[in-house]
């Protein structure tokens, strides 16, 4: 379980193809001689990941093929920037909110423009995952947790104030870039409840 409070951005170093899968390496100098634990769970762009490996400053995490062609990692090459999370602990302080590491689909970077300080950031999402979605809600995008301003449609907007722009990847995306997105736990265990009560 995670919080989608970013913890550090890390750096795609490898990718090695395995199979139907691949091994990403990857470089965390935020977490500097903060110990890793063989299959513990860290965050990948929101993408919930086992670490098989870890040494200095890298760790290693296996992705199946199922976990490559549902999330946007599929496209992640070395050099790409991704927000990296360490799994909560009990008694963590849970500043964001609940976020599983499951992604529930790709969106689309519409835009990303300037406003003040921070940037207004709109996603064309799936339209079977708008019913999710409520303005004031919650939204894991690309591993960090946003308060969805307004949506219309398929579009989603939230206001991304500059602490965020420059604690994450979220300030260098881009019109047409696809990223991870993972709805609101209550909401989807609430569907289930209401569909078979």
């Amino acid at each position: 379980m995670f919080t989608g409070l970013v913890g550090t951005v890390g750096t795609l170093v490898r990718k090695t193809t395995q199979g139907s899968g691949a091994r990403f390496t990857m470089a965390a100098p935020g977490w500097v001689g903060v110990p890793w634990v063989l299959g513990e769970s860290i965050a990948v762009n929101g993408v919930c990941l086992t670490l098989i490996e870890g040494h200095g400053d890298q760790f290693s995490a296996d992705l199946s093929r199922e976990t490559l062609t549902r999330t946007a990692l599929q496209a992640s090459s070395p050099g790409t920037r991704v927000n990296l999370e360490r799994a909560l602990k009990v008694g963590d302080a849970l500043g964001g909110h609940l976020v599983s590491g499951h992604v529930d689909g790709v969106a689309t970077v519409v835009r990303l423009q300037r406003e003040g300080e921070g940037r207004l950031l709109t996603l064309d999402i799936p339209e079977d995952l708008t019913r999710y979605v409520a303005r004031k809600g919650s939204l894991c995008v690309d591993g960090v947790s946003l308060t969805v301003n307004t949506i219309a449609g398929a579009l989603v907007s939230f206001a991304i104030i500059p602490h965020t722009l420059s604690a994450t990847t979220l300030g260098g995306l881009e019109p047409g870039m696809a990223v991870n997105i993972e709805v609101d736990l209550i909401a989807r265990y609430l569907e289930r409840l209401v569909q078979n009560p």
